[in-house]
């Protein structure tokens, strides 16, 4: 064998292996965020984890791990998570909304409104930073602000029913009662399946509006999607839930 023919085995061979790393790389990558995205985040955890040792500056995977992290109420590490993000990545619209999400899940929402704004001053079209930055207002009790985020949001998506649902906890959070209903009703016809939707109308109905009728027809359905508040209304008023 010339030496020629041996070199060309060895790039060969060694092209093999990086495309086999690679390869192996995209799989833990692909195979965590799916986890993530299914709520599986001990998995998720596992897998990126693995991922970011070989890649420490992904921001996905990043992103991806400090979410998982926060979503099995390990804030404090994925909040650490997230800003090792974006201290490579410091404009990340990905890494800053999960910030944002964790630092208000930590009650920190003065942080969670700044990580927003980032977001929003190189893309003021961004639909869930201004629904996050909304609700995190109005928590603030900031409604005026948190009422134009959301007016934005809902001209942008006015599909999405999260949105109404959030503008009308706003409302409601300031006694606006019938405005509030009227958000509700708006996120119940978009996303008929929801009971958590129900179960914040017929609350109003029962509690605000002296429309009692309304309420139990609202905790009914809600119970019937099996949303265990909607059920307990139903027994407090000694009502029995109508079989599926």
């Amino acid at each position: 064998m010339t030496p020629r023919n041996i070199y060309i085995i060895l790039i060969t061979l060694l092209c093999l292996i990086l495309l086999t790393s690679l390869a192996s790389g995209a799989d833990l990558l692909s195979q965590g965020l799916e986890a993530q995205k299914k709520g599986k985040n001990d998995q998720a955890v596992e897998l990126l984890g693995k991922y970011l040792k070989d890649h420490p500056d992904a921001a996905p995977a990043r992103r991806g791990l400090a979410l998982a992290l926060n979503a099995l109420d390990r804030k404090a590490e994925a909040l650490e998570e997230v800003n090792r993000g974006l201290a490579k990545h410091p404009q990340d619209p990905g890494l800053l909304l999960a910030q944002g999400s964790i630092l208000a899940g930590l009650e920190r929402r003065g942080e969670a409104i700044a990580a927003f704004s980032k977001v929003l001053a190189a893309d003021p079209k961004n639909v869930e930073a201004l629904k996050e930055r909304g609700e995190n207002l109005a928590q603030e009790g900031r409604f005026d602000e948190a009422r134009k985020d959301y007016d934005q949001a809902a001209a942008l998506a006015p599909k999405d029913p999260w949105i109404f649902f959030k503008r009308g906890m706003g409302y409601f959070c300031q006694g606006k009662y019938q405005e509030a209903v009227a958000d509700f009703s708006t996120a119940i016809k978009l996303a008929p399946d929801s009971p958590l939707f129900y179960f914040g109308r017929g609350q109003i109905y029962l509690l605000h509006l002296d429309q009692k009728d309304k309420a139990v027809a609202d905790f009914q359905e809600g119970c019937r999607l099996e949303h265990p508040l909607c059920c307990r209304e139903l027994e407090k008023l000694g009502i029995q839930p109508i079989k599926k």
